[in-house]
């Protein structure tokens, strides 16, 4: 009877574990396609940012164009 036993707590242990590497397994590819994503997002948002930016640069090349017409 005892040999039953632990043979059953052998089993469960070893579909436990082999259900949490899967997990595992699972976790790590959606992990390194986030990755790929954010990877990908970020070069957009750093492309957008310099836009922005030389827009802002331009804004502020015509402010001073023309505070210097007027202050002389």
């Amino acid at each position: 009877m005892e040999a039953a036993q632990w043979t059953s707590i052998t089993i469960l242990a070893a579909g436990l574990f082999g259900a949490i590497f899967h997990l595992g397994s699972k976790i790590d590819r959606l992990g390194s396609g986030l990755r790929a994503r954010i990877d990908a997002l970020g070069g957009e948002l750093g492309q957008r940012i310099d836009a922005l930016s030389a827009r802002a640069d331009a804004t502020n090349a015509r402010i001073d164009s023309h505070l210097e017409r007027h202050t002389g």
